[in-house]
Order: C-alpha cells, then sequence, then structure tokens
C-alpha cells in the first residue's frame, strides 16, 4: 500500500493573486486525491474560504523578512514537519522558502518552490536572498518565461543540475470564469454600485495600483481615446488596491484631474466577484510595464470570452494568441493602446463573439486549474521515487 503524501504548502499571505489562488486550489485538489494537505500562512481574504474539512489552516508569521521571525518560523516548521509527518514542503516566496529549506534539511524531507515572479535585485545580497526559491529539489516555473529568467539569473546555485526544473503553466478555475455560469443580476447590480450608465462601454484594467501595472500608461491612452471620435460612450474602471501605495494613487488621481478625465475614469479598490466584473466589461486591459510571470488578468478575460490587450512582456506573450484570442501591444505607448482599444469598441458582434470563443478554448486547452493540480500532484509523486 503507498503511503499517503502529505503537503504543507507555506505562502505569506491568502489574498487573491494568482500565487494565493493557486496554492489555495491545490490545497483542495490534493484532498479529492488522496493527499493530506496542510497550508502555513499568516493570513489573508481567501482563509475564510478554506474548506476546513479538507484543508488544515496552520498561521505564521511567514510574511515576515525580519530574520529572527525567519528563524523562529524555521524551528516551529520543522516541528510541524515531525508532528504532521509531511512528505513534502512547498514554498511560493522567498522569506518562507529559507524557513522551509533549513526545515527539510534537518526533517530529511523534499523540497519545492514555485518561482511565481521575476525578483529584482542590484546587489549579490539581494541576488542570495532570491536564491532560497532555486534551492529546493524542484523548482516549479510558472511559464516559459519564468523558466528562462531563472536559467538566465541564477545558475550559479543549481550546481549544473537543471532537471530539477519544470514549467507548469498557472492555471485557472474555468468554471468560475465562465460567462455563462454568471448571474446577469449581478453584473447588473455591480453596474448600479459602480455608477455606471446603461449605455457606456466599460474598459476594465484589473491589478492591483503600482508603477509597473502601468496605470499611468492606460490614463494616457484613455485621455487619448477621449479625444478621438468613436460612436460609442465609454467609461473606463481601475480595479484595484494601492496596498498602502498611498502616494501613487494621488498621483493617479491627479493624472485624471489633469486630463479632466473624471467623468471618464473611475477606481474601485476592491471587487469580491470578478466573474461578474468581467462580464460587465466590453474590453479587458493589461498594460504591464515590466514583464508579467504569467498574466492572469489575461488567462481570466479570456476564459470569460471578453477581449483582452495586454503589453506583449513575458507570460502575456505565451497565454494570448496575437489577433485570435486577444491583442498584443507594445509597452510604454499609450497612443498605439488607444489605437487598439478604438478598434476593439469598433468591432462588429460576429467577430467579438470569434475572440471570446477562441479566447475561451485556448484557456480550456493550456490554464485550467485542474490541469496545473494534475500537472503539480505528478512532479510530487516523481519526487518520491
Amino acid at each position: 500500500m503507498e503511503k499517503k503524501i502529505k503537503v504543507l504548502q507555506v505562502i505569506p499571505k491568502l489574498g487573491y493573486g494568482g500565487a494565493e489562488t493557486g496554492c489555495y486550489d491545490l490545497a483542495h485538489y490534493l484532498h479529492e486525491n488522496d493527499c493530506k494537505s496542510y497550508i502555513v500562512t499568516s493570513g489573508g481574504e481567501l482563509t475564510k474560504y478554506i474548506k476546513k474539512d479538507k484543508v488544515t489552516l496552520i498561521r505564521l508569521p511567514v510574511h515576515s523578512k525580519n530574520p529572527i521571525l525567519i528563524f523562529l518560523n524555521f524551528l516551529i516548521i520543522s516541528i510541524l514537519i515531525i508532528f504532521l509527518n509531511i512528505t513534502i514542503v512547498h514554498a511560493r516566496s522567498r522569506a518562507p522558502a529559507w524557513s522551509c529549506l533549513w526545515a527539510t534539511k534537518i526533517t530529511g524531507r523534499k523540497f519545492i518552490t514555485t518561482f511565481h515572479g521575476t525578483y529584482n535585485f542590484s546587489s549579490f545580497i539581494k541576488k542570495f536572498y532570491n536564491s532560497s526559491m532555486v534551492r529546493s529539489d524542484l523548482v516549479i516555473a510558472g511559464s516559459n518565461f519564468i523558466f528562462s529568467h531563472i536559467n538566465e539569473n541564477y545558475p550559479e546555485f543549481f550546481l549544473d543540475d537543471r532537471r530539477k526544473m519544470r514549467v507548469i503553466f498557472r492555471g485557472i478555475n474555468t468554471e468560475y470564469y465562465d460567462s455563462m455560469a454568471v448571474d446577469n443580476l449581478k453584473v447588473i447590480s455591480l453596474r448600479r454600485k459602480w455608477k455606471l450608465k446603461e449605455e457606456d462601454n466599460i474598459i476594465l484594467m484589473p491589478g492591483r495600483l503600482t508603477t509597473w501595472k502601468g496605470q499611468e500608461v492606460f490614463i494616457e491612452a484613455i485621455n487619448i481615446l477621449n479625444s478621438i471620435e468613436i460612436e460609442k460612450s465609454f467609461v473606463a474602471v481601475i480595479l484595484g488596491s494601492d496596498q498602502g501605495r498611498k502616494v501613487y494613487y494621488k498621483k493617479l488621481q491627479s493624472l485624471v484631474d489633469k486630463h479632466r478625465l473624471s467623468k471618464k475614469i473611475i477606481f474601485v479598490s476592491s471587487c469580491e466577484n470578478m466573474p461578474a466584473a468581467y462580464k460587465l466589461a466590453n474590453v479587458v486591459v493589461s498594460a504591464s510595464i515590466e514583464p508579467e510571470a504569467f498574466g492572469r488578468v489575461s488567462v481570466e478575460a479570456q476564459s470569460m470570452r471578453i477581449p483582452i490587450i495586454a503589453t506583449d512582456l513575458g507570460g502575456s506573450k505565451e497565454t494570448i494568441v496575437n489577433e485570435k484570442t486577444g491583442f498584443l501591444v507594445k509597452s510604454k505607448d499609450p497612443k498605439i493602446l488607444a489605437e487598439n482599444l478604438k478598434n476593439v469598441l469598433n468591432l462588429d458582434n460576429n467577430l467579438l463573439q470569434s475572440i471570446g470563443l477562441e479566447g475561451r478554448k485556448n484557456v480550456l486547452t493550456k490554464f485550467d486549474v485542474e490541469k496545473m493540480c494534475k500537472a503539480t500532484l505528478a512532479e510530487y509523486k516523481k519526487i518520491l521515487i
């Protein structure tokens, strides 16, 4: 009889980001596939949705970069590994990865990391700190772009053993992100809540408010679009939390005021029903000025059969089939973004339907959460052989 796999996933916080939802989905999938599933996290909005009969939630300050807390987390995680007889520890961020690395070393358990982003470094110290993510028995990259990034920037930490890297595309819940499953009353309610007129076409830009997500470029593009004569009226919605970046939020508001766009652009800090938000939209934008590790917004929009315009950087180039499931544009160029917005808003219904169907098909084929979870469990089993 096979020994039951017991997986301890460690993540700083369980919010609504790609890394967090991936952790959440995998945790429940493991239970459904006869594995014991544990999550160590400091908290977060998504914790209230964890099914406690399927996943055991353990709270520790694993979000902290404080060396003392990292050491204390190492001690506690080591005790948990022994007490719960954990088989595999799977870390999803740098600070907790250090705690997990030491804990798995002294307990002799398998250690896996998922590299969710392009961690910047300008010194050897910062690079060394980042290297916790590539010191595991298996490194999972969420896209080919991330795979290349790791190979180019961290080869010295692999000791010439590249076999321990795998690409597993991140996946989304395509049953949740399905326009056919969204209650139209919730879409109407959201339109009213955001005070949007029935006749307005909605341009949606989801994503946390941070410089590299390109909100400034987006606002400049909306200003250009507003000066172009187009048949359809529109309103742009910037949807995302500033996460404490108050100065940046005020800068965006000032830019809106400067261009007198207060009636054309609204800010929404959060939305618990993202499928309804996507269904409300006529077009979705991802204007990142730095490479997306995966590009979850682009995948969610395609799954919802909504046209997506994204910059041709990083993971977005892998998730969008240009001019078939969406549109890739040059980054940092508001003029080109405005032109593409104009073109999409003027597309006829047959073309829009075709883009929507192809986008949905693309996601179902490559980026479904079931495929991601199945591939990850397969790697768990391989590493234990």
